[in-house]
């Protein structure tokens, strides 16, 4: 690891199979904390490339806990986190209205790092108990349309390095890494990002590959469709600017996005939410993601897409499908 580190100190990049290798030496244990800080902060200080983010990528793809869904044809709704805004938890409210449309969620979420209240914390928060157990997981996803696949429990290899990434408290490559490396090998994405450039990098990958993505980053700086600014979207066929007023949404302020400063906070909101009592711009930024993801999922029209995420939340069905998953 030494060498390897002062091989970066010296400015030079990694191979794909160096830092497949690397990363697995450090899920090992094999890698004292001090240099797994060290080689953490080298791609905070500089860009991460294609071929170093693919070995990351690789590594733990290859170190996970797979569970076969493909049965469900599901889509995941992820960000990377470590965008610094501190919103509400937007991605996981759109996953509900998302499943309430008919549309099955294969949910990948984890702890906040950088925020208040990271996916699992809201839901853990709300009564949810963390599970591995495909047969738990199979029943959520068929009798509620999602399940919840918690990371720590499907990437073991990961805790050497967890507790590092918490007492950083900052974004890390493990942030970029995050919706790359869902144990359900989903087929469908929808992936929020913190900047343009890793959303380019994200493109190149998911190009390779034979899912149905896309890909979103709003230009001032949300890892999802703030619908503050405009933002960019990235999917197999184009890459567009798009505004909020084109879809349909006024233009909000950051401030409508604002999480909270608890756990608490932050799940009496996301239930409020799905309850059909948020307020105007707290229920457009949602429905924006959820209808994106439909879009994605179903190959539809934005209308279409949007006319169902409405009718999900506005119905009942949305927060009816957290009542269910909750039970």
């Amino acid at each position: 690891m030494k060498a390897i580190l002062n091989h970066l100190f010296e400015h030079k990049n990694l191979q794909r199979d160096q830092a497949k290798s690397i990363l697995k030496q450090m899920a090992s244990g094999t890698v004292n904390p001090a240099q797994i800080a060290s080689f953490l902060t080298v791609f905070i200080m500089r860009g991460i490339t294609v071929e170093e983010l693919e070995g990351f990528r690789d590594a733990m793809l290859d170190l996970c806990i797979h569970i076969d869904l493909s049965e469900f044809d599901p889509i995941d709704l992820c960000g990377t986190g470590g965008d610094g805004k501190n919103t509400f938890n937007v991605s996981t409210i759109a996953s509900f209205i998302v499943a309430g449309a008919g549309v099955k969620v294969a949910k990948h979420g984890n702890y906040g790092v950088s925020s208040i209240s990271g996916s699992s914390n809201v839901i853990q928060y709300m009564g949810h108990e963390f599970t591995n157990d495909p047969d738990q997981i199979r029943r959520s996803i068929d009798q509620t349309g999602i399940c919840f696949l918690h990371a720590p429990l499907f990437h073991p290899a990961m805790k050497h390095v967890a507790p590092i990434r918490k007492e950083m408290g900052v974004k890390t490559f493990f942030n970029m890494l995050g919706p790359m490396v869902n144990p359900a090998f989903v087929k469908k994405q929808l992936v929020g990002v913190f900047s343009l450039e890793l959303a380019r990098l994200y493109a190149y990958l998911y190009q390779q590959s034979d899912k149905q993505f896309s890909i979103v980053h709003s230009l001032d700086g949300y890892d999802e469709i703030s619908l503050t600014s405009s933002f960019k979207r990235i999917n197999r066929e184009e890459e567009s600017l798009l505004e909020p007023e084109k879809l349909g949404f006024m233009r909000l302020q950051q401030s409508d996005l604002y999480g909270g400063t608890t756990i608490k906070e932050a799940a009496d909101l996301f239930q409020k939410i799905l309850k059909g009592e948020g307020n105007a711009a707290q229920n457009s930024v949602v429905l924006a993601n959820a209808a994106l993801a439909i879009e994605t999922a179903k190959a539809c029209s934005w209308d279409t897409a949007l006319g169902e995420a409405k009718e999900s939340l506005s119905s009942g069905k949305a927060y009816q499908t957290l009542q269910h998953f909750l039970a």
